[in-house]
């Protein structure tokens, strides 16, 4: 039986760049968004969205307008928390690990697997959303934030089961860190939920080194409790800006996966089509396809052509067979890679969340076609 409350919520447009941020202002009772760095790309994006190539439907404007909106209230609150925490300037992070590859790469189980150790942090997924330093674990179900956050991801799971199965994720999941970047208003999340070709064809010309300074200060303020332990982060869209990702951190040590892009796009293509259904007359089958093809082959060409540039000991490289076949043997091998420190502690750690990993709702199980997204495996190989 549909009820109100599962019934989803539409609007007749996404509004105007002004209108969202006026929004984000009287939701959050804050006004200083730290410049105006931001606006040209967030503008360029809400222009598409409401244009006819976007063909977004009554409930696509609401989703679409929440994303921008989430985006300014991200940059306000982070704007607010480096005010009122002002040591966070003085926060050093060192040789931060990055997990980059394509889409359904094992990346975000690699991920996990790196923050299973204590001496190691990610970012959760609500402090994606909303930074701030983070409080005590035993405080974070007394937090409203924190369980809205957490019921409104039960919600999604529920009815949602197609999508949790290709991505599991809850508020205290480590996520990827494209809501820090997005405070900048470059992320290509934007172009994995939406057709919007101006904004892509803006976004491939950008140079993102101030999206990398602003990740930087989110994530200074958000561990600025946890100073003693490293960051592991993981992100797609790192690809496609490691000269910028560099620039800021230029001791990191990057962890790139390699799958076969044939299946890396099938699997890219049916999440950005579970995540967005029933939002576009026009970013469904062959529209996503054409997309996320073009989207991600440059992005992987785009890495490429930047790795050779660096000191190649900062890379390691992950055959997704392998992982597969033997993920604690792997992880254990980027650890020896970059000496960081294996121990019986960690392999107890790194264990049992692969063991958590293979049981329960968490198992991925989901089924994909590149001919749902009108593509072809010669079509695939060529572009990459």
């Amino acid at each position: 039986m549909t009820t109100e409350a599962s019934r989803p919520r539409v609007r007749d447009d996404v509004g105007t760049y002004d209108d969202i941020a006026a929004a984000a202002v009287r939701t959050t009772g804050m006004e200083d968004f730290g410049g105006t760095a931001h606006e040209e790309g967030l503008r360029i994006l809400v222009d598409d969205l409401n244009s006819s190539a976007a063909g977004l439907t009554g409930e696509g404007n609401h989703f679409h307008r929440g994303q921008v909106k989430s985006c300014l209230v991200g940059r306000l609150l982070t704007q607010f928390g480096m005010k009122e925490n002002p040591a966070y300037v003085d926060v050093r992070i060192e040789r931060p690990v990055f997990v980059v590859g394509l889409p359904r790469t094992g990346t975000t189980a690699l991920h996990r697997l790196l923050t299973a150790d204590q001496r190691h942090q990610g970012l959760e997924l609500w402090l994606t959303e909303f930074p701030q330093p983070r409080p005590p674990r035993s405080t974070w179900e007394q937090d409203p934030v924190f369980t809205g956050i957490n019921a409104a991801y039960s919600r999604h799971h529920v009815a949602n089961p197609e999508f949790m199965g290709i991505h599991y994720m809850d508020a205290t999941s480590v996520e990827e860190c494209w809501r820090l970047l997005r405070q900048t208003g470059k992320s290509i999340s934007f172009e994995s939920l939406a057709n919007v070709p101006t904004y892509s064809s803006w976004l491939a010309e950008q140079d993102w080194t101030d999206a990398y300074e602003r990740h930087k200060e989110a994530l200074q303020l958000i561990g600025l409790n946890d100073t003693d332990r490293r960051w592991v982060l993981k992100n797609p869209s790192h690809l496609v800006a490691l000269d910028a990702l560099m620039a800021v951190y230029p001791d990191a040590l990057v962890v790139q996966t390699h799958r076969d892009p044939v299946t890396s796009i099938a699997s890219a293509c049916s999440l950005s089509a579970e995540a967005t259904a029933g939002t576009s007359t026009t970013f469904t089958g062959s529209t996503i396809g054409e997309t996320q093809l073009e989207m991600l082959s440059r992005s992987a060409r785009s890495f490429h052509a930047a790795r050779p540039a660096y000191d190649q000991s900062q890379f390691f490289d992950v055959e997704y067979a392998d992982f597969v076949a033997d993920p604690v043997g792997t992880t254990r091998a980027i650890y020896d890679a970059f000496d960081l420190g294996w121990t019986s502690t960690v392999a107890d750690a790194v264990g049992a969340i692969d063991a958590e990993s293979r049981a329960g709702g968490k198992r991925p199980a989901h089924s994909y076609s590149l001919a749902d997204h009108g593509l072809t495996e010669e079509r695939v190989r060529a572009a990459f």
